[in-house]
């Protein structure tokens, strides 16, 4: 009884909370609907809110109400914006021009960081009203002109946003807990490499010359050369606006330029979807049988945390000299990997005229427990970055995206529909204790996404790209996102 009144309360505040959609669906507010189910047992149990799956039919006539309403498609209200990419652009500084480089990202580092202790001191987190505090003093201390200083309070700012969103979401552990504790009883200090927004007052581009005038604390620097693939100089000729990134890394120097990229019109009529089972030993594996193994970049992930091991345990000037060296050099060839397989997979779907189904693994970290020898390769596992890269390159090409319940799928027979925890074999087998269907588990459990996902698409579900406009926008992509092309 107080099981059915607690879930009739929440259900009721969901309603008070976000009113229901009315008229065309343009302009109006889109919802997504998500039941899931996770029994402990193989039989799935009814749940304790009466008349539930008469709520569930009419919210999925909602949907269909609204397809009809705009013209019998009911994804194509999605009009046509644009991705936000980063090109990454390699400064050549001569000997006399990386000092004041050096010296601004230490000047504007070294403000954040003040402005951050200020802004912790006073509990003060606004752009705006944290600017009455700290501006002036920022200007005439570090020597800063006026759109640095800005740059730099906005950067506390967001920060501390970032930081309250992770404390909120538990991405720093619980409430009380040590990390959590770490992170939130200390203001937010800048490292001295750290990047610096510049706009397009402070930061000019010569493209045809490749050159690039920037503002330092030493004055403005002219003719900073840079060097970039003929590809990111035409996405950036034609499509770069906003802000740039200014950093140093390894003794290197970048700039981030943010492009914003026309999307392509969404493919409102998808014939099938490409399911695509994401894993650990086969990094993807696809509907139509193909299997993307992760043998290599395991071993080499293997072979990376040994020799980490060896050389922190060695601790001598020669081995911390061979750690830095070879820092990050995993996680670029396991970012490589993840272009490549999303770029094969996006192409794939959009010769055939299909859409991409793919598995909602938000907090899979925090619900499953796993013996020592396993975490450090669960925590390995780059399953959300492969998804983004997906994500945004199926947005520019048109291609919808649907993220499914990736509940039993790796459990569920794709041909009868039976669920059995024994009809999972071994990794690589599936048999179906009730039809006899025998096939590869992950293919299985690709073809079990393919179909959550098509029958979530003819119910009017939420698609994941191209992204809506901001008015209708579900996502709410205030930051640029980082990708490549």
């Amino acid at each position: 009884m107080t099981a059915d009144i607690t879930a009739s309360r929440r259900h009721r505040r969901r309603s008070r909370s976000r009113p229901a959609p009315s008229g065309p669906c343009c302009g109006a507010e889109r919802r997504s609907i998500t039941v899931s189910v996770r029994p402990r047992s193989g039989r799935v149990p009814v749940p304790a809110e009466p008349g539930w799956r008469e709520r569930m039919a009419g919210m999925f006539a909602q949907y269909e109400e609204r397809a009809r309403t705009c013209g019998g498609v009911s994804h194509g209200c999605l009009r046509s914006v644009i991705v936000k990419l980063v090109v990454q652009v390699k400064l050549e500084p001569t000997p006399q021009q990386a000092p004041a480089l050096e010296a601004t990202l230490h000047a504007c580092n070294e403000a954040a960081t003040w402005v951050s202790e200020i802004a912790f001191e006073r509990g003060e987190f606004k752009n705006f009203a944290l600017r009455k505090h700290v501006y002036d003093a920022v200007k005439s201390r570090w020597n800063l002109g006026a759109q640095a200083a800005q740059h730099s309070i906005k950067k506390v700012c967001d920060a501390y946003t970032t930081l309250k969103a992770n404390l909120r979401a538990g991405n720093l552990g619980r409430p009380g807990s040590r990390r959590y504790c770490k992170a939130a009883q200390k203001p937010i200090a800048f490292r001295p490499q750290g990047a610096q927004p510049y706009d397009d007052r402070m930061l000019s581009w010569q493209i045809p010359d490749r050159t690039v005038s920037i503002w330092t604390t030493s004055g403005r620097v002219k003719n900073v050369a840079f060097t970039v693939s003929p590809e990111q100089l035409a996405t950036l000729a034609l499509y770069r606006k906003g802000e740039s990134d200014l950093l140093e890394r390894d003794g290197m120097w970048f700039l981030n330029a943010t492009c914003e990229v026309p999307e392509a019109p969404l493919n409102t009529d998808p014939v099938d979807f490409l399911g695509i089972d994401l894993g650990i030993v086969n990094i993807a594996t696809t509907s139509d049988g193909e299997i993307m193994a992760g043998r290599e970049l395991n071993r080499t992930r293997l072979r990376e945390r040994g020799l980490r091991t060896k050389l922190q345990r060695k601790n001598t000037p020669s081995a911390k000299r061979r750690l830095k060296k070879r820092r990050r050099k995993e996680a670029r060839r396991a970012r490589d990997i993840n272009h490549k397989i999303a770029k094969h997979v996006v192409a794939e779907a959009e010769r055939t005229g299909r859409g991409i189904a793919l598995e909602d693994l938000t907090g899979i970290r925090e619900r499953v427990r796993l013996r020592k020898p396993q975490r450090a390769t669960h925590s390995s596992w780059s399953f959300a970055q492969l998804g983004s890269f997906i994500g945004y390159k199926a947005r520019r090409a048109g291609v919808p995206v649907v993220h499914v319940d990736p509940a039993y799928t790796s459990r569920t027979c794709a041909e009868c529909g039976h669920i059995d925890k024994a009809n999972r074999v071994s990794q690589a087998w599936f048999a179906c204790r009730s039809c006899g269907f025998v096939d590869h588990a992950d293919r299985n459990g690709s073809r079990n996404i393919r179909a959550r996902a098509w029958e979530l698409w003819r119910r009017g579900g939420p698609v994941n790209g191209p992204r809506p406009t901001p008015s209708t926008s579900d996502w709410g992509w205030t930051q640029t996102q980082h990708h490549r092309q």
